[in-house]
């Protein structure tokens, strides 16, 4: 999903200042903070998958993706590589809580001789739970500026920026710069560095060959690190914090299902009940009782209500009514409500422990708990979860998980529809749905996990401090979110309702309608006009499930219909980006195999519903 106001892609002139860092250090939030920009800012890894940039001082400020180090192993790293390799500074942002971990990437940095400067960040969490470190002995280990600061907050952020500019190289390691020395001559020593510890693509860019020596040159930098560790670090309170034990709580299978299921029931209860009852009845019934009538009776004192421009504007799929009353009437309260829900797990922390908890679950078919992660999302936006399966191990994973938020995970805003229309059928149906959803899933993925050549990798996630979750960021996600959903689904939306307005003027629509009679009345047994729902979805889901609300069905066929959209491919967007990340190919294969299976299960679950309800 794009933010508001950034650019990404080749910065302009001025120094590059690149902020770097191990995944969850809190890179974006102080970018943020430098550029007056926002991007997204979460307390899980993973977060920032590509660059980012933006101005500071008349300088440009890159984000780079999370990495543990520049071994050029997946595209992150890569990307990295790149950015650092071209920086003039470098603000390495270092979380407290891990120094131990972090000051792996920053000695790299150091090791390439480019000006840096560190940025100890979360020391105000580190405080809380009984870690002091001595930041002028760790500046005079490194040999380079050290800064505390807490991101979140602000604190350190006026120090920050003024040593940014008095950032140093550190202090130099003799025995490396003896290996490097004969490189020199072809090329500066960052770039030499990393040939040295065995970097194929800079090697064969000089025509040298790759060191051998990588593994020798790390385990030498990890015992450096392990060092200053012993030094600057000290226990002061070894007791755990109440959301330290509450953490813990939420792994241990026997504390954590039930948490879960808390936490599931707490969101039904806001977005099922609260809003899609009560908010959405109050929303639509104005948009119904006051919006529409006033539209139609302004448009009837122009131009005719026989007429087929006021049909297309304010007919049964009218350009002006239909398009607006969806949007704002009945999409938007439930979708800022599932962005809210979404902004909450994120930030709190709890998402990488769902997945923790989940691993031997998710194992099952074919995936490892962190594959959780892009499955949650997707119930947010299908087209982000799908970018987000990056951070998955294996290309085996990544294509497992893609083929499951395409067959069987809804957006939110078609959740947040799903929800309104099945809660109105009773909490049966409700409960039926999620059952056949998870069916489906654990059937896919059982399959795919079996046939596809590999195994699952073995889970290997930071699990962030549980934090209580800033408002101000919250808000910022949420609105952010909801916003940007509402700015590209108009466009969309005013498009398929026109179509549709056009299409049933002229009677084109009545005549679709008969040749999908066959999937449609015979093999789902749903009314004839459903092929519209159908036609609509294949627009964009959620738009289609809307309009589920405006036909007279019964209960099983409500159901159905929801159903049978849930597991159709996702909107466009998303099918656009499944093609990016897995090819045309295999894209167009998913595609067609995830729509196939819906209307084959449609048709499955409406013959053992009939039996089972006789």
């Amino acid at each position: 999903m794009d933010n508001s106001g950034i650019k990404a892609g080749n910065p302009a002139a001025g120094k590059k200042i690149v902020l770097a860092g191990n995944p969850n250090v809190g890179k974006s939030a102080l970018f943020n903070i430098l550029t007056g920009l926002y991007v997204d800012v979460s307390n899980y890894p993973g977060t920032t998958l590509d660059m980012t940039c933006g101005r500071y001082n008349g300088d440009v400020i890159i984000e780079a993706p999370g990495v543990y180090g520049l071994s050029s192993m997946n595209d992150e790293e890569k990307i990295t590589r790149d950015i650092i390799l071209a920086a003039d500074v470098v603000v390495n942002v270092v979380n407290s809580l891990h120094l131990d971990r972090d000051l792996f990437f920053t000695l790299q940095i150091i090791d390439m001789g480019i000006p840096i400067v560190v940025a100890l960040n979360m020391t105000d969490e580190a405080m809380q739970v009984g870690l002091e470190i001595n930041i002028n002995l760790l500046e005079k280990l490194l040999g380079v500026p050290v800064v505390p600061i807490a991101a979140v907050s602000g604190a350190g952020i006026e120090e920050l920026k003024d040593k940014i500019y008095s950032a140093r190289t550190g202090h130099v390691n003799l025995a490396l710069m003896e290996k490097m020395k004969m490189l020199l001559s072809k090329m500066n020593r960052r770039e030499a560095l990393l040939v040295i510890e065995g970097d194929a693509k800079l090697s064969e860019c000089y025509g040298v060959q790759p060191g051998t020596e990588r593994e020798a040159i790390y385990r030498a930098r990890r015992e450096n690190v392990n060092r200053i560790v012993a030094q600057v670090v000290r226990e002061i309170n070894k007791d755990a914090s109440i959301a330290a034990r509450l953490g813990n709580w939420m792994l241990l299978p026997v504390t954590g299902f039930p948490l879960l299921a808390l936490t599931l029931w707490a969101v039904y209860e806001l977005v099922g009940v609260f809003l899609a009852q009560f908010v959405v009845d109050l929303t639509g019934g104005f948009m119904s009782g006051y919006y529409e009538p006033a539209v139609r009776s302004l448009l009837s004192g122009v131009i005719s209500p026989e007429g087929v421009i006021y049909s297309i504007l304010a007919g049964q799929y009218g350009l002006l009514t239909l398009t607006v009353t969806y949007l704002i009437g009945l999409l938007f309260p439930l979708v800022l409500g599932i962005f809210f829900v979404l902004s909450i797990l994120e930030d709190s922390g709890y998402m990488p422990r769902i997945a923790t908890l989940l691993d031997r679950t998710l194992t099952g078919i074919g995936l490892n708990g962190q594959a959780v992660i892009p499955l949650l999302l997707g119930f947010g936006c299908v087209t982000m979860a799908c970018i987000t399966t990056r951070i998955l191990g294996s290309d085996r994973e990544r294509r497992i998980a893609i083929f499951l938020l395409a067959l069987g995970v809804p957006c939110s805003a078609q959740m947040a529809i799903i929800t309104a229309v099945l809660a109105g059928s009773g909490v049966s149906y409700m409960l039926l749905y999620m059952l056949f959803m998870l069916f489906m899933i654990v059937g896919a993925g059982t399959l795919l996990g079996r046939f596809l050549p590999g195994r699952p990798f073995p889970l290997l996630i930071e699990l962030p401090p549980l934090r209580l979750p800033g408002a101000k960021n919250v808000w910022k996600k949420t609105w952010g979110r909801s916003y940007q959903f509402i700015k590209e689904a108009f466009p969309i939306f005013a498009g398929g309702t026109l179509l549709l307005g056009i299409l049933d003027v002229y009677g084109v629509l009545h005549q679709l309608r008969y040749l999908l009679a066959p999937v449609t009345v015979s093999w789902l047994h749903l009314p004839e006009e459903v092929a519209d729902i159908f036609i609509m979805g294949f627009i964009r889901k959620e738009f289609g499930a809307a309009a589920v609300l405006n036909l007279q069905m019964l209960p099983l066929q409500k159901f159905v219909v929801m159903l049978t959209l849930s597991l159709t491919v996702p909107c466009i967007a998303s099918t656009m980006v499944i093609f990016k990340e897995r090819g045309w190919r295999e894209g167009l294969l998913i595609w067609a195999a995830v729509f196939a299976t819906a209307f084959i299960a449609g048709g499955l679950a409406t013959r053992l519903l009939e039996i089972w309800l006789v």
